[in-house]
């Protein structure tokens, strides 16, 4: 799972991680990376692993120009796009994307199956009138059919309502990286499942979640980059139920006053070591493999392995990917 880095490393990561027997690579994207040009060079460089966005933003582009950027990518990565949408925090819908951040499930719930009939729309166009999208497309040449029809089609969700929009219209759930086991048995499994049931879905929904991976043979930095990272998350209020089963409301209140100074030293020091065992691994070499199976074996049907960013330089990133690379790697004994 790559966040940071520019397109050539992007391109690096997404050859070696194939090459060493990986079964997907996904990246996401921010205020300064589109994922849908990630995703085009990574599957240039690469023939094998699946591809996935997690996240896409499913706002600030049309249902139209979305669904187009799929069956592109879709294209040329020929069909092993997995397309993983997410909306963001209401912030980031009205400052970031000037959207509308009302009811935010509602609206990918009415989006995802739109897709759908978009990929297997025929000469006859496709018409909605729904509560947030509006589309009265009437093709004014041959429709040229996509590669497929069924890209999957992931939606992002922290929340149980979220979560369980994702049931109930997707093909699978991206998690987050401060899920932690007995978020994900106790709260996110039993959203899934619920919204699955509402859609008379004879399913199981996926889980496609985080780790956050932190590997250094100096322990004490790799346990500051996990710390920061999670730090960095604890800010977002949207986030707080998932630390609240821990009983963690104080220390997200610490860090984000820390945050409020741009303390970053004040932010790892208020996430206590036993916090890292709940979200990520971190450690030496030696000593992360056991820790992803202890903590984190058979949770998710896909584990996206995840360096922290947040307060590494360019330089550390890239040390961090290449020791996630080589020391977790299938086949690489724990």
């Amino acid at each position: 799972m790559l966040l940071g880095g520019d397109l050539d490393f992007v391109q690096d990561v997404t050859r070696r991680a194939e090459a060493v027997g990986f079964d997907s690579v996904w990246t996401t994207e921010f205020y300064e990376r589109t994922a849908v040009v990630s995703l085009a060079a990574m599957s240039m460089a690469s023939s094998r692993v699946q591809l996935g966005s997690a996240i896409a933003y499913a706002v600030g582009r049309s249902p139209l120009v979305l669904s187009a950027e799929a069956r592109d990518l879709d294209e040329l990565s020929r069909g092993r796009l997995i397309l993983g949408l997410g909306t963001g925090t209401r912030t980031m819908q009205r400052d970031w994307h000037g959207s509308d951040p009302t009811a935010p499930a509602r609206r990918v719930e009415e989006l995802v199956p739109l897709l759908r009939r978009l990929w297997s729309m025929d000469d006859t166009g496709v018409s909605h009138d729904g509560d947030f999208y509006h589309l009265a497309l009437r093709p004014t040449a041959a429709v040229r059919p996509p590669l497929r029809v069924d890209i999957p089609v992931y939606l992002a969700g922290v929340n149980a309502r979220m979560v369980r929009a994702a049931g109930s219209v997707a093909d699978g759930l991206v998690g987050h990286p401060i899920f932690s086991r007995r978020y994900v048995d106790d709260i996110v499994r039993p959203a899934l499942q619920d919204g699955a049931s509402r859609a008379d879905r004879n399913c199981s929904v996926p889980i496609a979640g985080y780790v956050i991976c932190s590997v250094n043979e100096n322990p004490d930095l790799a346990l500051r980059w996990a710390k920061a990272q999670i730090g960095f998350y604890a800010v977002v209020r949207t986030y707080l139920p998932a630390l609240a089963v821990h009983g963690l409301e104080s220390m997200a209140a610490e860090v984000r006053a820390a945050w409020s100074r741009r303390d970053v030293d004040a932010m790892v020091a208020a996430v206590p070591d036993k916090v890292v065992d709940l979200f990520a691994v971190a450690g030496t070499p030696d000593e992360v493999g056991e820790q992803l199976q202890d903590r984190f074996g058979g949770l998710y049907e896909q584990t996206l392995l995840y360096s922290p960013s947040f307060g590494l330089d360019s330089a550390q990133l890239r040390a961090n990917v290449d020791a996630i690379i080589e020391t977790l790697a299938p086949g690489v004994p724990a």
